[in-house]
């Protein structure tokens, strides 16, 4: 959530599900990785001025203050779309299943699972250990209670489609659970990911306006403690997690809007952990200080940023039209210009190197020949003022970012003038992260939008493409509807077969190229910074901080104490 720990991260927060990511990230969760491919598209971060090894003893005490440029929106994780609340949802929260450090699933809150009838079932055992914050143990009821509100129709959650899939939720015991299918699914486990919430607090309630979406009770490795809307969330260590107490006393996550402003809070020693912007990676940060204070690392993040269409604008309805803006953009230039290198152009919603992805796909290029051709071909023509126009209505729309992301704004502003070049006329805004959610992405009120997605493990993206996520709250709110790829996208769902997954996935790209319902713009490097004064730092496919409940600092080098 620190500026990228919130994006990327989350990717790694719950590869289970999908995230929006509001600003460039330092790390993925239980979604991370980093530079140096391993197997299967696994990566593990490269550190410049690496601390992690250590024989020291860990010390318990201490905080992190982590800079973030947004705000977070709501602390239920069903009813939130935006990494931010994800990522700190994880902390608090605890899920049967869960991603290790290699990206394996593994039992968490679960003792053992098992999947059973060729993937149409999965039985469930829980821990007997875990206990809400309050006391209360935590127990297969838990879970079906919490499934039973993904599935109300009147729990407004964008995070439905796998649990309605569910034909029979049995409860074996206090502590076991099985749920059956009527196909198999192929994300079977990942859907067991999902973050448990308290039946005895929430039993009965309106979960949309409850208050524990502003102060939870969770039973993960950190408790809630204070939130001050626009400035911080702070979370603090439990002394009653299964897991044993984390090391450090408290995470603070700070609300600094402005990423240059969130830089000099880390050189003044005011956050202690950010995601770098790639001219702060490059040429901010490699001076002795720097060197001798801070380990820097560099991985491909599992986020990809885009330029999604509003198919409720008529300009964007003809797909020559949206080819035609694709032709318009160098992405190669986006890369160099906006990233300084540090990241690679993206040609649809998977990331290079992993099983799914379609290497036969080609990108459009930079062509902006062929973008008036195709123009022409829809009925835009240049006026003499060398503008597009219509049926003498111009060519011109809004871009819509999130403000404080300059990664975002500077890709916007490339775009404006490309656009212009081939007579498009074009606008941009930025609107506060919270408010872009709830007033413009979740309203539709948008021409087109300039965003990120985290990119799941497993290739079903059902949540975002499928038309039945085009309804109010669902993930598809560009509103795009092709049935052909909703029926691919559930060929790869509901099979285990790989080859047969293989090749859904792969015509679900060709689709997503040919109609072009986003322009796939690039994959960008997550370039974290953290203090060295952490220790227990262990870089892996997970993500920078897999592990944050074992970082620790030693008492000779804390800042700040946290009272008791």
């Amino acid at each position: 959530m620190y500026c990228g720990l919130q994006n990327r991260v989350l990717l790694c927060v719950l590869l289970c599900f999908l995230f929006l990511t509001g600003c460039s990230s330092p790390a993925e969760k239980k979604h991370s990785a980093s530079n140096s491919t391993t197997s299967a598209g696994k990566q593990s971060a490269r550190a410049v001025g690496d601390n992690t090894t250590n024989i020291q003893k860990p010390e318990y005490g201490g905080r992190i203050i982590l800079g973030s440029i947004g705000d977070i929106t709501n602390m239920i994780p069903m009813l939130s779309s935006d990494a931010g609340s994800h990522e700190v949802a994880s902390h608090i929260y605890v899920s049967p299943l869960k991603y290790d450090k290699d990206l394996n699933i593994v039992p968490y809150a679960a003792e053992s699972f098992e999947v059973l009838d060729e993937g149409k079932k999965i039985r469930i055992t829980m821990r007997k250990d875990v206990m809400w914050e309050d006391g209360v143990p935590l127990t297969a009821e838990d879970v079906e209670f919490t499934y039973k509100l993904y599935i109300d129709p009147n729990t407004p959650t964008a995070y439905a489609q796998d649990y309605l899939l569910v034909k029979k939720f049995t409860l074996i015991d206090k502590y076991t659970f099985e749920a059956t299918y009527e196909k198999p699914l192929a994300r079977i486990l990942l859907s067991w990911m999902l973050d448990i919430l308290p039946k005895h607090l929430l039993e009965g309630k309106d979960i949309s306006n409850s208050p524990l979406s502003e102060k939870p009770i969770g039973a993960g490795p950190f408790k809630f403690k204070q939130w001050d809307r626009g400035e911080k969330v702070v979370l603090e260590a439990s002394d009653t997690y299964f897991l044993g107490r984390p090391y450090l006393d408290e995470i603070v996550y700070r609300v600094i809007p402005d990423i240059s402003t969130m830089f000099l809070e880390l050189k003044s020693g005011n956050i202690d952990m950010m995601t770098l912007t790639p001219q702060q990676y490059l040429y901010q940060t490699n001076s002795e200080f720097f060197k001798e204070n801070f380990a820097k690392y560099r991985y491909l993040s599992f986020g990809y940023s885009f330029m999604g269409f509003n198919f409720r604008n008529q300009l964007f309805k003809d797909a020559r039209v949206r080819k035609a803006i694709s032709y318009a953009i160098d992405k190669e230039g986006l890369v160099k210009g906006v990233l300084f290198g540090q990241g690679k152009p993206t040609v649809g919603p998977y990331k290079p190197g992993t099983w799914a992805y379609n290497t036969k796909i080609e990108d459009y290029g930079y062509h902006p020949e062929k973008a008036l051709e195709l123009l022409k071909e829809a009925g835009w023509t240049k006026n003499k003022n060398g503008v597009l126009e219509r049926d003498g209505i111009p060519f011109m729309f809004t871009i819509l970012t999130n403000q404080g992301n300059e990664e975002r704004i500077k890709t916007a502003t490339i775009i404006q003038s490309q656009l212009k070049d081939i007579g498009i006329q074009v606008t941009i805004r930025t609107v506060e992260w919270a408010a872009f959610l709830k007033e413009f992405l979740n309203k539709g009120r948008f021409d087109a939008l300039i965003l990120g997605w985290n990119i799941l493990q497993d290739p079903d993206i059902s949540m975002v493409w499928h038309s039945s996520q085009a309804e109010e709250g669902g993930l598809n709110f560009i509103k795009y509807i092709n049935p052909e790829l909703d029926k691919w996208l559930e060929v790869g769902r509901n099979t285990l077969d790989m080859n047969v997954r293989k090749k859904a996935y792969d015509r679900v790209q060709e689709i997503l190229h040919t109609d072009q319902p986003y322009c796939f713009l690039f994959v960008s490097y997550s370039l974290p910074i953290i203090s060295k004064r952490f220790k227990g730092i262990e870089p892996a496919p997970a993500g920078i901080t897999h592990n944050l409940d074992r970082w620790w600092v030693p008492k000779s080098q804390r800042r700040y104490e946290v009272a008791n």
